[in-house]
């Protein structure tokens, strides 16, 4: 099974734009083995490097130290084994959704070949009707489902999550977390997600991996060993909240935590 990720002692740094000051350093020194199939989110305090990280998996960013594997293969630039959806859908404006989807796979010079999978995509996310729609004309669930489509069109073993769901409401947000794990399922790849929303974390992934403030290092991995589907209501899962909020330093400090839906 493909998926595989290994980060092997990552560090971050970028140049201080002050004169005469240390670099700031995003990631110091990050260890984490990903199961291949496995959906992994990264929790941490804002700015902690958590999307740093996510970019250098993709290939976006690279790492002033330390090396990272995919399936045991070194990252050193994107590639079409890693998909990448941010929280803004990132649609391009003058692309129907059909072409939008299809955009990756013309690049690639695949299209012809790949025609079908278009619209098998455009179906797995809940889209038939709208191929010839605009991203003006859909609704923000409707361009995030659109977006979802295009970085999977391409069957990346790891599909990268940059706060996706971050900019919609709370009804869509929990409605797109379904399909989402709907869709890990069905197409048995790699998931790694950032967020900030500690309740999403737990009803979505197998190990949710909390993050200090930056410098920033791995703080703690919880397996979270709940059956699917989850409620957030049941004791177990509060009790994973209770301990991921300890790893935070923000335990009882609820009313100061905006990642709650």
């Amino acid at each position: 099974m493909v998926g595989e990720i290994k980060i092997k002692d990552v560090h971050k740094s970028f140049p201080n734009t002050e004169p005469g000051k240390e670099d700031i350093v995003a990631l110091n020194g990050i260890n984490l083995e990903i199961k291949p199939g496995s959906f992994v989110s990264l929790i941490g305090p804002s700015g902690c490097g958590k999307s740093t990280l996510l970019r250098i998996i993709g290939g976006l960013d690279r790492a002033s130290e330390g090396e990272i594997y995919l399936d045991d293969k070194e990252i050193k630039k994107p590639g079409s084994d890693r998909g990448f959806a941010f929280q803004g859908s990132n649609l391009f404006p003058w692309l129907t959704v059909e072409n939008n989807i299809a955009f990756g796979l013309k690049a690639r010079h695949i299209y012809k070949k790949d025609k079908e999978e278009v619209q098998n995509f455009v179906k797995l996310v809940g889209l038939e009707g709208f191929e010839k729609s605009y991203p003006h004309q859909l609704s923000g669930g409707m361009q995030q489902r659109a977006s979802l489509a295009r970085a999977l069109v391409g069957h990346p073993a790891v599909l990268l999550l940059d706060e996706p769901l971050g900019a919609l409401d709370a009804f869509t947000r929990m409605n797109l977390q379904d399909e989402i794990l709907n869709i890990w399922k069905k197409n048995n790849m790699t998931m790694i997600m950032v967020t900030h929303d500690v309740d999403e974390a737990i009803y979505m992934s197998d190990q949710v991996v909390v993050m200090s403030a930056r410098p920033s290092k791995v703080e703690a991995i919880i397996d979270i060993d709940l059956p699917r589907p989850r409620a957030r209501a049941q004791d177990t899962f509060q009790e994973y909240r209770a301990k991921i909020l300890k790893e935070l330093d923000l335990g009882g400090k609820v009313e100061e935590v905006e990642y709650y839906l």
